[in-house]
């Protein structure tokens, strides 16, 4: 079953981690996914990573989608402009998923590897704390600047911020860290109040521990033998896990109802009954986040 055949979505940030994993589960769903990002074979992003968005691509077709590369940077308005031109030539004004996947977690030094940080944020590099906003936040709203009037001119769509966390807190990584983090648990909220008359959805999504190309590499291990290498991992998630939560969502012809809200993949695993790609269904910010009379709230499934 192929719910979302005949879809067209963007993953703004797909080389890795959570953007490959939604890119992925798009074209599982029989999307076509325009897959964006820096690094290409042969000219990897600042990051240094082996990733690449081609080989991204490749995956959403080997899974009976139709994966569409584009190297772009979503912090320069032209070339975001220039890609949502050309989905519209291509798909002839079609597009359905807009991810905002793009993060600029690279500017932290972290401390150790749960990503705690302990200097507080007046003795950290204010250079790389305003560059982590760029790419996490400014990068996100260029992208929803040029992708909503395809989303408006249909009545249709959906736009999902990916983040850390369903609520609005201090996160021990710190003030730099806790405000790119929050900022699209706002955007979500702030972009829903203007499209929710034109029958477009924005949420905000988190994923639980994710277990990234990043995260396994810095235990030691791979996708393949972690359970016995390291069974810590137990309660993390694959990147396909927020995948499914993604194509969930989409699917749902009852999206509008989530508008503006903080949703959480482990949350809408429960509600909507998909599983990660191993038969796990891990909760993490149970939780609901969700803005009722202009303040926020938490919602528990308890």
């Amino acid at each position: 079953m192929r719910p979302l055949m005949g879809k067209v979505a963007v993953v703004a940030g797909a080389t890795r981690g959570a953007g490959r994993g939604i890119a992925c589960m798009l074209g599982e769903a029989g999307s076509t996914v325009y897959c964006t990002g820096r690094s290409i074979r042969g000219h990897p992003s600042p990051i240094g990573r082996p990733e690449t968005i081609q080989e991204t691509a490749e995956m959403v077709t080997a899974r009976g989608g139709t994966g569409i590369w584009a190297q772009v940077d979503h912090t320069q308005p032209e070339q975001v402009k220039a890609l949502f031109e050309r989905i519209g030539r291509e798909q002839d004004g079609r597009l359905d998923v807009v991810v905002n996947d793009i993060s600029g977690d690279w500017h932290f030094e972290w401390e150790n590897l749960s990503g705690v940080r302990h200097l507080p944020f007046w003795e950290q590099s204010l250079d790389e704390g305003l560059k982590a906003q760029i790419n996490g936040v400014h990068s996100h709203l260029i992208t929803s600047y040029y992708a909503i009037p395809l989303l408006v001119a249909r009545r249709q769509g959906l736009i999902v911020e990916v983040t850390d966390g369903n609520h609005l807190a201090y996160n021990n990584c710190g003030v730099f860290y806790s405000l790119s983090k929050t900022a699209p648990i706002l955007l979500a909220h702030f972009y829903s109040e203007e499209l929710r008359k034109h029958n477009v959805a924005a949420v905000a999504l988190t994923p639980g521990w994710l277990r990234s190309e990043v995260m396994l590499e810095s235990k030691g291990v791979t996708e393949e033998n972690w359970p016995e290498a390291y069974p810590d991992f137990a309660s993390s998630e694959s990147p396909f896990y927020i995948g499914r939560a993604v194509v969930a969502l989409a699917a749902d012809p009852n999206v509008m109802a989530k508008t503006g809200r903080a949703l959480s993949a482990g949350w809408l695993a429960r509600e909507y009954g998909f599983v990660d790609i191993d038969g796990r269904q891990p909760v993490w910010y149970r939780g609901e986040g969700t803005f009722s009379k202009g303040r926020f709230s938490v919602e528990n499934d308890e």
